[in-house]
């Protein structure tokens, strides 16, 4: 399962949606996005329904933590990899600004899969990683990062890598880390 947000309004009016990963399907909106509210309204489910959800995908939004571990007590919390992944292409982003690459264009090419850039892509951003050391390693560091989500062949595997990675990343991406 997934629990997410949205707001009708830009920053307004949030719900909270949970779906079905693997079927897609959405599951239900509940017109809150307050901890207890949620939580109330997942508790009206019976206890062995709730029991019976092994994983929740959640955002970085620290409420939804303590949502799962009260209405799914039995849920294993796995944070959701967009999220993720955004944390470390905003650092990307800020260190791209202060090697002097702000526009959206420039950043363009450091933020792509780099297995989606073509041929002249390739170059352009081979320009930019040539500017600074520590933007190149960010860069190679947010394709490692990507690389262990997209490869790793089983969980004890994506932990490991991923272990290594923080390990590694903790000089350039510190924060975020």
């Amino acid at each position: 399962m997934s629990i997410d947000e949205f707001s009708g309004r830009r920053g307004h009016d949030f719900k909270t949606v949970l779906c079905d990963i693997e079927t897609g399907e959405l599951l239900e909106v509940i017109d809150s996005h307050k901890q207890k509210e949620i939580i109330e309204s997942l508790c009206l489910q019976a206890l062995e329904v709730r029991e019976a959800i092994e994983e929740v995908s959640i955002d970085m939004w620290g409420g939804f933590r303590k949502v799962v571990q009260e209405a799914f007590p039995n849920a294993v919390i796995v944070y959701d990899r967009f999220h993720v992944m955004r944390m470390v292409n905003e650092e990307v982003k800020k260190i791209a600004r202060q090697c002097g690459l702000g526009k959206r264009k420039e950043q363009f090419l450091l933020l792509k899969n780099g297995v989606d850039l073509n041929a002249g892509q390739k170059v352009q951003l081979e320009t930019y990683l040539q500017i600074d050391k520590r933007l190149r390693k960010a860069y190679e560091y947010k394709e490692e990062f990507r690389w262990i989500y997209e490869r790793s062949q089983s969980v004890d595997e994506g932990q490991q890598k991923l272990e290594d990675w923080l390990l590694k990343a903790r000089k350039v991406y510190g924060k975020v880390v």
